[in-house]
């Protein structure tokens, strides 16, 4: 019984994915009015938990091969994780829960003095390939459309019809997604330990997820949908379905990256297929800031609170 409490943290974690990464599924479209903010957290909600039960155990299976770690150890990463994506939630910066429980694992296994960097290289080069796809699809599919479909549709309210479409089908695509990526960064490392199986961790995570977008999910949507470039409902539209469209691929070959850093590459990727003059590069610094300070300030809470439970060891089970 007393291990199966273990799994708040795992919720904890899945709040806060929640409360933040939201932001990346409709926070362009909420900025730009073409959806309000109550339809779009009940349809992220939905879509994640889809997204979870349907196709969650492919990235969990990544996650709990990087780890042996005990119930307990599982139990601080995420705990690790999930208050460094409170604290860059409470200051409305998108980060990176697939770097923040990896930074924790890491913290745990540096202090175990057996850390094994080797698995982490086909992880860390999807990382660096993550935005890369945001810019790629949001690039093309931004040209694709305005040539072949926007400059072609002279109506105003069949244009309005259109990217409120758009804007409800990409989401609710990118909430899947979402889900179907990031759930193994909410319960995936409990797989390993034994705790719960794969299906199980994907049904809790999902709705952990849901319960933060419900929750707590709408300040960072001002930093995404206005903070990075101005986006117009069109761009919006692309920008949501570049991230998808980048968080499915990866989930496809296992591997769960960051909702952030793809759409922030979508988004870069509006600016350079428009004028990348409009892209507001001190907020664009701020973002990377807060992905390279997320693995880092999960390792070492991580780090902390081994160290602590070493010193209880005494006074404690576990």
């Amino acid at each position: 019984m007393a291990q199966k409490l273990y799994l708040l943290a795992g919720i904890f974690m899945g709040w806060g994915l929640g409360a933040n990464d939201s932001a990346n599924i409709f926070g362009t479209g909420v900025a730009s009015g073409v959806i309000k903010y109550k339809t779009a957290i009940v349809l992220t909600s939905l879509f994640v938990i889809l997204g979870s039960i349907l196709e969650g155990t492919k990235c969990i299976g990544t996650i709990s091969s990087l780890t042996s770690l005990s119930s307990f150890y599982s139990f601080v990463c995420l705990l690790s994780a999930g208050l460094t994506m409170a604290v860059l939630t409470y200051y409305a910066l998108p980060a990176s829960t697939s770097q923040a429980i990896i930074g924790a694992i890491m913290g745990v296994a540096i202090f175990q003095g057996n850390p094994d960097f080797s698995k982490l290289y086909k992880i860390v080069i999807c990382w660096i390939l993550t935005p890369i796809g945001g810019i790629f699809f949001s690039v093309i599919l931004f040209k694709f459309f305005r040539r072949f479909l926007i400059n072609q549709v002279k109506s105003v309210k069949a244009l309005n019809t259109l990217f409120f479409l758009g804007i409800v089908v990409t989401g609710s695509y990118g909430a899947y997604a979402l889900g179907a990526n990031n759930v193994a960064n909410v319960t995936g490392v409990y797989v390993a330990t034994g705790l719960i199986s794969s299906h199980y961790a994907a049904l809790i995570g999902g709705f952990s997820i849901a319960f933060g977008v419900m929750t707590y999910s709408k300040k960072t949507m001002t930093t995404v949908g206005k903070g990075i470039v101005p986006l117009d409902p069109f761009s919006a539209t692309i920008s949501v379905l570049s991230e998808a469209l980048t968080l499915h691929l990866f989930t496809q070959i296992g591997v769960p990256v960051s909702s952030s850093q793809a759409v922030i590459g979508a988004v870069a990727g509006i600016g350079i297929a428009r004028d990348h003059r409009t892209i507001n590069l001190r907020t664009l610094n701020k973002i990377v800031i807060g992905w390279i300070s997320t693995p880092v300030a999960a390792a070492f809470l991580s780090w902390v609170f081994v160290y602590l439970a070493f010193l209880l060891k005494g006074y404690l089970t576990f």
